[in-house]
């Protein structure tokens, strides 16, 4: 399980199975294609410059690093390193990577690898502002020999050892050529267990299993990795995705709650495609709506909590969700150690009314929408949200009413992924919704909420700044006691919902997804993920 702590950018039987103590099945069958819906085509799957879930999902097949986290457990288990070695300060670590390890192309893997994998994250050139937070608490890598890599730390940073041990391993002859590896956004070489074989424009990615992968004679992946090939559509529409699963082209898809309750009754459900609702204690992911501090509009700290209090998010879940959501209450999954508890913000058009009456904003001219004196120009309040995913369109569709209703007029706008992710990237927005996955059962805020990360590339693109959160976050992160971190984290992510920079959606409770009959798997979950990497081809 190639389980990172940072977070990407994501679109946002029946029966209940908190099934823990699962393991992996070392008999299973090997070979046969596996078929999946991506959901989205990713820009690129560059090693270093991809932001999205998508290039996420194909990098976990292709790429390996030093070591990963068990599915079950979430103990760290080798991958690229045999072994490793953590001084009595915390602040060495030295792996010793194993030696029957080789890149696609052949080459083998090699400590002067790992060292240019690290020291790429910080070249300028190939603006991985969304990396850096994770690994800038790490001053150098020290190449010992060959085969053994030694990271020393300038400070206590919780996650330091993690960021080493998970860094994606690349090859130095493939990528040094920085120019020229930030145009290979659909090629993609590293030492992981499948080898990307195709990436058609908007058709279609294939992965081959990697026959020198050197876990293929080692035991401790048996049961791993069973498909020869993997398939990954890039369907976007729910009801295609349905009626492609329907004709029996997809092994696996994730479903929305809707879809679950409404769509996926009578056959071929539960003959040919069964589906599941479970539980485990992977972190979920949180939507949002995020207001570009850039704008003036969004300055007013009375205006983005109206804006809050004016999204029915309990009418959403009812009629939406089927009441199967938790109305989330800030940046951190709700059932987190590290969720302070804050209050969710209720629908309360009457307490929205007032807040922006605070802030200046009322409707003098009586044309139904309210306005203010900004710079000696009068304005009205109006701005456009960009989405991305048609499917969740009925849900602002709401809210617009909603705003309307307040005298604010909103206009969505759709834009097809890529284009989205440019302005986003740009920060050339009003107002963005989609979501941010799980990430870690231990988190750092750095990446999304820290000023630092407000540049080009960084994840802070609403560009939120507030210093307080800066210094708690800075101190949070040092702070070697996971009890007093847990204490100071939660300062942060109070203070975080108090500024509203986003208008938090849902925490889902449980995970949805289907299967095509002829998949075998060792459980419906793992404590920590779904775990399709477990799964095989039944015999037909």
């Amino acid at each position: 399980m190639n389980m990172k702590g940072l977070l990407a950018l994501i679109l946002s039987s029946a029966l209940t199975a908190p099934a823990f103590a699962a393991a992996p099945n070392a008999k299973a069958p090997k070979g046969g294609n596996f078929v999946f819906n991506l959901g989205g085509e990713p820009p690129t799957v560059h090693p270093i410059t991809a932001t999205d879930a998508y290039s996420r999902y194909v990098q976990n097949y292709v790429c390996d690093g030093m070591a990963t986290r068990d599915s079950e457990t979430y103990d760290w288990k080798p991958r690229l390193a045999e072994k490793w070695d953590i001084s009595k300060d915390n602040k060495v670590f030295t792996f010793h990577l194993r030696k029957d390890a080789v890149f696609h192309d052949g080459t083998p893997v090699t400590a002067d690898d790992v060292k240019f994998s690290f020291d790429a994250i910080f070249e300028p050139k190939y603006e991985a502002a969304h990396l850096r937070p994770y690994y800038e608490g790490l001053t150098k890598a020290e190449v010992i020999d060959a085969h053994t890599i030694r990271f020393t730390a300038r400070d206590l940073y919780f996650n330091n050892f993690e960021s080493a041990a998970t860094l994606t391993v690349i090859p130095k002859k493939i990528y040094s050529d920085i120019e020229k590896s930030k145009k290979m956004n659909r090629q993609l070489i590293c030492a992981g267990p499948y080898v990307l074989s195709k990436f058609d424009r908007g058709q279609v990615i294939t992965l081959k299993k990697f026959d020198k992968w050197y876990g293929n004679k080692d035991a401790a992946y048996a049961g791993m990795y069973n498909f020869d090939t993997i398939t990954m559509r890039f369907y976007k529409d729910e009801n295609v995705e349905l009626e492609r699963a329907k004709k029996g082209e997809l092994d696996y898809l994730d479903l929305r709650v809707e879809a679950f309750m409404k769509k996926t009754e009578g056959a071929p459900w539960g003959k040919t495609i069964i589906k599941h609702k479970v539980e485990n204690s992977a972190p979920k992911s949180y939507g949002f709506i995020g207001w570009n501090f850039r704008k003036e509009l969004f300055q007013d700290r009375n205006v983005r909590v109206a804006l809050a209090h004016l999204l029915n998010r309990e009418e959403m879940n009812k009629k939406f969700r089927y009441g199967m959501s938790d109305l989330a209450n800030g940046a951190i999954y709700l059932r987190s150690e590290y969720n302070p508890g804050n209050k969710a913000l209720e629908f309360n058009p009457k307490k929205a009314q007032e807040l922006l009456a605070k802030a200046g904003w009322t409707d003098k001219d009586k044309n139904g929408v309210l306005e203010k004196e900004v710079n000696g120009k009068r304005s009205e309040f109006k701005f456009t949200l960009i989405y991305p995913s048609k499917d969740t369109e009925k849900y602002y569709t709401m809210y617009r009413e909603d705003l309307k209703k307040a005298g604010i007029d909103m206009e969505l706008k759709y834009l097809e992924w890529n284009s989205f992710l440019k302005l986003v990237d740009e920060g050339n927005f009003d107002a963005v919704t989609m979501a941010w996955g799980g990430g870690s059962v231990d988190p750092d805020p750095k990446q999304i909420w820290h000023s630092a990360s407000s540049v080009a590339g960084g994840s802070n693109f609403i560009a939120y700044k507030n210093p307080e959160v800066d210094k708690l976050i800075d101190e949070a992160r040092v702070e070697p006691n996971k009890a007093k971190r847990v204490a100071a984290l939660k300062k942060v992510y109070a203070k975080i919902a108090e500024d509203a920079p986003y208008a938090f959606l849902f925490n889902d409770k449980y995970a949805f997804y289907a299967n095509s009959s002829r998949m075998g798997m060792p459980a419906e979950t793992f404590k920590y993920e779904i775990g399709r990497d477990y799964w095989w081809l039944k015999a037909q």
